[in-house]
């Protein structure tokens, strides 16, 4: 009979640092009660405690005996501890004691260690210790799909030595399909004659699908979270999968009780944090990149939807299957290699004044002014992007510098009329070609944190925010004066704002050319009224 588990509370929780209110708890557990779920995976376990987290993160006695657990769950909660915390044999002992009593004295009657492969053959003991002290235990095998079939077997058959209750593989990348799953379920009953479990992701929105054929080929313990609540895109949905594996179980639930919590709960956090598969999300899976580096993308303002893209084809390339905040970051800078270029900016505008017209909405709003500001004192004038907001006819150059942002527009852009600024011999060869009948001036780019420096023919930037390289192509280009138009600004929580900042900061320190707003801004620098020339 399929045994479903229902891991909310422990999968969710990496959106909301497992802190759920009391009230949530108590009608979540209600409502599984009523689904007649197997098992609720209440929380992570674990011995780490260096930033707040909520009850979920620890799940310890306390906690748990503070919760109002329904009679028929009270022998059917669980836990998972990450195997990183017990892939030490030496340490492995002391941190059982220290994460669990026995099973008589505890609310726990479940056990799952997930595993990345490297880790499992040294976590494996774990499941004697758990054993021996009353547990049932199950181990969960991450990032499955790397393997090959014959390794699964190995695997699998390495797990066939220990007192193991059901043995997981999770789709952690969200890239498998139907056919693949039944292969993977086949090379593990090559080499294991017990209960198989699988834990899906929705990247490609099959997480139910490849579910419902896992079970088709002999997996009985199944995973799925309210309205899939979890980690990147989220898993297989309870309010589905329960209904679609009703005749599997031989025991109907209510789901009425779970449709009022996903009313009153999950759908506002679901519009608060935005879990679910998008496109993204299927990027991701189809290139087997994990699904934190869009979750983090999408949570952060900084990322516009080419910068999303942008590191997506990074990561295809470089590799993407673990997560790290270091390799989103440098991923977002998109250049690598020797800068180089071939445009002297001196040629154009040494000795000259220069206006950089950003996109904000005051450029719409003082548009008349600004014209007549460029055409009485005329300032060599670089606009950013696509901007279209004043007279074309008054626009010296356009700059551009990020390569996704380039190819969306890049039918835009011809049509436009000024000289494009780019790092173009530092570009894609499909961009070089669809710019194949613009003029273009060849300006090289390299990105180096807090780091602002100038050569005739390239310049290396804390980062590749447009606005930088247009302030480095003035500075190289030997301009005695920069003002700025249409750079307002984002709202004081933005973490735009802070990117922007730390960019002026490192801008000034290098030296750098002072800087003038004409339009009202809220970055840190002097200001004048364009209604004053």
């Amino acid at each position: 009979m399929i045994k479903l588990l229902d891991c909310t509370l422990r999968d969710g929780g990496y959106y909301n640092v497992w802190n759920f209110s009391p009230e949530l708890v108590t009608d979540y557990l209600e409502a599984m009660d009523s689904l007649n779920v197997d098992f609720v995976e209440i929380g992570l376990r674990t011995l780490k405690n260096n930033s707040f987290k909520g009850g979920c993160a620890f799940s310890s006695e306390f906690f748990l005996s503070s919760l109002n657990i329904p009679k028929k769950l009270e022998n059917r909660i669980g836990v998972m501890v990450n195997g990183s915390e017990l892939a030490d044999k030496e340490t492995q002992i002391d941190s059982l004691e220290k994460l669990f009593d026995h099973s008589s004295d505890s609310l726990v009657s479940l056990v799952r260690i997930a595993c990345h492969v490297h880790e499992f053959e040294a976590c494996l003991p774990v499941s004697k210790w758990l054993k021996d002290n009353g547990y049932l235990v199950g181990f969960n095998l991450m990032q499955i799909a790397e393997k090959s079939l014959e390794e699964i077997t190995e695997l699998a058959k390495l797990a066939s030595g220990y007192p193991i209750d059901v043995l997981y593989f999770a789709d952690s990348m969200g890239s498998l399909n139907p056919n693949q799953v039944s292969q993977i379920v086949q090379a593990f009953k090559e080499g294991w004659t017990g209960d198989l479990g699988i834990h899906t992701h929705d990247n490609m929105g099959q997480a139910v699908t490849n579910t419902l054929e896992a079970i088709d080929n002999g997996v009985t313990w199944v995973d799925s979270t309210v309205t899939g609540m979890g980690r990147g895109p989220g898993n297989a949905q309870t309010e589905y999968l329960s209904l679609a594996i009703e005749n599997s179980r031989n025991q109907a639930g209510n789901p009425t009780k779970l449709l009022e919590v996903i009313r009153k709960y999950f759908r506002p956090m679901q519009a608060e944090f935005g879990w679910g598969s998008n496109s993204y999300y299927y990027l991701a899976g189809k290139y087997g990149i994990h699904p934190t580096y869009i979750q983090e993308m999408l949570q952060d303002s900084r990322y516009s939807d080419e910068d999303i893209i942008a590191v997506i084809d990074h990561l295809k390339i470089e590799g993407g299957k673990k997560f790290s905040l270091d390799t989103l970051e440098s991923a977002r800078h998109f250049y690598s290699g020797k800068p180089r270029g071939s445009w002297n900016p001196r040629d154009e505008i040494e000795g000259k004044s220069v206006l950089i017209i950003g996109a904000g909405p005051s450029v719409k709003r003082y548009q008349s002014l600004i014209e007549n500001y460029i055409s009485t004192y005329k300032p060599y004038v670089i606009a950013l992007n696509t901007q279209r907001g004043i007279d074309q006819s008054l626009i010296n150059i356009r700059a551009v510098c990020h390569p996704v942002r380039l190819l969306a527009d890049c039918q835009e852009h011809l049509a436009l009329p000024q000289p494009l600024v780019t790092p173009f011999s530092m570009l894609p060869e499909d961009i070089k070609q669809a710019l194949h009948s613009k003029e273009v001036l060849d300006f090289g780019l390299d990105v180096m944190p807090q780091k602002f420096a100038l050569d005739k023919h390239y310049c290396t930037l804390p980062n590749s925010l447009v606005i930088t390289y247009a302030l480095a192509i003035a500075n190289s280009g030997g301009a005695n004066k920069i003002n700025l138009v249409g750079f307002d600004g984002f709202g004081a929580e933005d973490p735009r704002n802070k990117e922007m900042e730390e960019t002026l900061k490192t801008y000034l320190e290098a030296k750098g050319l002072p800087l003038c707003s004409l339009t009202p801004t809220r970055y840190d620098i002097p200001t004048q009224s364009i209604f004053g020339f």
